[in-house]
């Protein structure tokens, strides 16, 4: 076996190692009802009882401020299919575009918040703010899951990966998929 050599990673580049990362979309509104999409691949599980999930923006974000006037927001799951909106709708601000009209993407009425869900993405986790709190550059917002729906055709306890083709944030405009060959190992029983 040949000996690998490791080279510095700055700082301010490391959490890149992390990726590839679930990217999300984030709907949500302000209180003058303009719905907006943003664009995360910081996003993450929390807890199960109560279901919690955590997005990270930054102050400077458009959506930072809407999430904190209503208090709410929705993390909906895209597929490959929609990549370019995906894109798009981190790429540009809410402030100067209405990004479901450019982006071509359809609002659907949230069961229990105000922000909408996304109709193309393949599952919805609408949430009301559970907490939130400052993190160097960015907040981190807790949302407590209050209604959690998806397409039954791709998932029923886990997603099928030959029908979704789930987007991961490789840093950038780059983006990758899972190969959809699921692996599932054995472990020799230890004594203690």
């Amino acid at each position: 076996m040949s000996e690998k050599t490791k080279g510095d990673v700055s700082p301010s580049s490391a959490s890149r190692l992390l990726h590839p990362m679930h990217t999300v979309l984030v709907s949500c509104v302000g209180k003058s009802g303009k719905p907006n999409i943003i664009t995360l691949a910081w996003a993450m599980p929390t807890s199960i009882n109560p279901p919690l999930v955590a997005i990270s923006i930054a102050p400077r974000r458009h959506s930072h401020g809407l999430i904190e006037e209503t208090k709410e927001f929705v993390v909906n799951i895209p597929t490959i299919d929609i990549l370019k909106e995906t894109l798009f709708c981190g790429r540009v601000s809410g402030k100067d575009h209405d990004k479901f009209k450019e982006s071509g993407l359809t609002p659907l009425p949230a069961k229990k918040v105000k922000p909408p869900a996304i109709k193309e993405c393949v599952a919805h986790l609408e949430c009301k703010l559970h907490s939130q709190f400052t993190t160097g550059d960015h907040t981190i917002f807790i949302g407590e899951i209050v209604e959690a729906y998806a397409d039954t055709s791709i998932f029923t306890e886990t997603y099928n990966l030959k029908k979704a083709k789930m987007v991961f944030h490789l840093g950038g405009n780059e983006f990758a998929t899972l190969n959809s060959k699921v692996l599932m190992p054995t472990l020799k029983a230890q004594s203690n």
